[in-house]
């Protein structure tokens, strides 16, 4: 017997041009993004469902996963493995055996990583100390911004912070202002063969502000450009001088950098306005330029900051404390911010060893760990995925979440995934949930996780792509987004669409969304 489909195929236009999505965590990104406070988000895959009944061929051939992976026209490798999250039996699989770079899917692997050495209720500690007594309004001596790693410290937090130290007592100090970054090693950038200015790969210290990055916005005024830099939140917009931007007459490249925080950028690339989030590789001196703003507008002086590893003894003056580790990580794993993921895997490192490692090194240790706990083989070189050097297969990352359990420590923190039809738009009230963990690079597309089926069963799963051929070359090219990336990754999403609603509805699912989402009667399947 021989089968044969064409291309034409999956849900009929799967693989059709639509709206992409904008991804956190890997280098799909515009120049002028809309300006945001918040962190960037993942995109939820695009999907191609048909929006009315679709007629069945007869007879009735059913699709194997082959056959809708080969659909999809990937021109890579794909891995597959789905699995009865109580049985363990594998219910279908694809060249699960074959190591591919997760991405953000590591960020899965780092939660678990940092749960276990941590504990869920682990906080993250800022403190301000003082060298000296306060007397009459005076610190005599110097005031230390001690940072303890946390992640999400923003300026809304230093604020606080000002304010505390106002309500102590103190209105100035004789002595130095001094940002200790030393509670964990201090990394200029995440990856280094990201491009430099993108704002997911920043640097990585035991002081962090706003995710370490610095809100760039340039407008016309009166003919001429005005360029701001600021470390804003949903409540403030604190000027930065520490991070500098010059618009220059050149036509490529777009940005450049001549010394850490220090930009230029070709003036023909900017339209009429916009704004961007770009990487912080300073951010101790961020983090202390921003407090002496928010100190001076609270009422207490403060000289220029100055950048310290080595921490003086002290009194604490006050202190802020993070959210738990356990709704760090859930942040972590909605927004796929790498900072965190790479600070969590760095502090689990240091707490299980007593010792500092930099990124490659806690890295190899997390690796493992994930194989004295799990039994698994991988490789990976950071914990947030952004390096495509991780490597890691679908039916051993399929394998560790079996171990966790459904009702383990992991699915409750995971995306809830939206299912979506052809015109990308929410299909509400789906009866059906996936909880997982999305991955994004150029021509890498991953997705793992749990599926809740319309029968109440549970499954796991990881769906992996990568065409690493297409890869290397967009990095060779030096092109932020790659000629031929956005449709790649368009398709490799909608592919996970395409099986995740295979998987979650039964064919003889009567229901109101079984319309549309019967996948093999999609394929031109013919049978002799």
């Amino acid at each position: 017997m021989s089968v044969t489909f064409s291309r034409r195929a999956i849900l009929g236009g799967l693989l059709s041009s639509a709206a992409g999505a904008a991804f956190a965590e890997g280098p799909l990104t515009s120049l002028r993004p809309n300006a945001r406070t918040g962190v960037s988000q993942t995109g939820v895959a695009n999907v191609a469902l048909e929006s009315s009944p679709i007629p069945r061929i007869a007879p009735r051939v059913r699709a194997t996963l082959e056959q809708i992976v080969a659909s999809a026209d990937l021109d890579g490798t794909v891995g597959c493995v789905l699995v009865d999250a109580r049985s363990g039996d594998v219910i279908e699989q694809i060249d699960g055996d074959v190591a591919l770079p997760p991405a953000s899917v590591t960020k899965a692997v780092t939660a678990l990583y940092a749960l276990d050495v941590l504990g869920g209720a682990f906080r993250f500690v800022t403190r301000l100390i003082a060298t000296g007594p306060i007397e009459g309004g005076i610190l005599r001596g110097d005031l230390i911004l001690a940072g303890g790693g946390d992640p999400t410290l923003s300026a809304d937090h230093l604020a606080e912070l000002a304010e505390a130290l106002k309500a102590a007592g103190v209105r100035e100090i004789t002595g130095k202002f001094l940002c200790w970054r030393g509670a964990l090693p201090y990394a200029e950038e995440i990856e280094p063969s990201q491009l430099d200015h993108l704002g997911y790969n920043p640097a990585v210290s035991g002081l962090n502000l706003n995710f370490n990055r610095v809100h760039f916005e340039w407008r016309r005024v009166s003919g001429n450009w005005r360029a701001t830099m600021d470390a804003r939140t949903e409540n403030r917009v604190p000027p930065v001088s520490m991070a500098r931007v010059r618009i220059v007459d050149r036509g490529a490249p777009v940005f450049a950098t001549d010394g850490p925080d220090s930009w230029s950028v070709a003036r023909s690339a900017l339209g009429n306005g916009g704004s961007r989030w770009m990487p912080v590789r300073q951010p101790a001196l961020y983090a202390g330029d921003v407090f002496q703003t928010l100190a001076r507008g609270a009422g207490v002086s403060l000289p220029f900051p100055e950048v310290v590893d080595d921490m003086p003894d002290g009194v604490e003056v006050t202190q802020h404390r993070s959210a738990t580790l356990r709704v760090i990580l859930q942040e972590m794993l909605l927004y796929s911010t790498n900072l965190t993921a790479e600070i969590c895997g760095l502090a689990a490192t240091q707490a299980r060893f007593r010792t500092s490692l930099k990124i490659e090194s806690s890295a190899a240790q997390m690796t493992r760990w994930l194989g004295e706990t799990y039994g698994i083989e991988g490789r990976f070189v950071d914990h947030s995925g952004l390096s495509d050097a991780n490597r890691v297969s679908a039916a051993d990352m399929v394998k560790v979440m079996q171990a966790v359990g459904v009702d383990g420590p992991l699915r409750p923190i995971m995306k809830r995934i939206a299912m979506r039809d052809v015109e990308n738009d929410r299909i509400e009230n789906f009866p059906n949930e996936v909880r997982a963990k999305t991955g994004t690079l150029n021509f890498v597309s991953s997705l793992a996780g749990y599926v809740e089926t319309a029968d109440g069963s549970d499954l796991t799963f990881a769906i992996f792509a990568a065409n690493l051929e297409r890869r290397e070359q967009g990095k060779a090219a030096g092109d932020e987004v790659p000629a031929g990336s956005i449709a790649w990754n368009r398709r490799a999403k909608r592919l996970q669409q395409v099986l995740l609603q295979r998987w979650s509805l039964s064919q003889d699912d009567d229901r109101p969304f079984s319309q549309g989402v019967d996948i093999d009667a999609q394929l031109d399947v013919q049978a002799d």
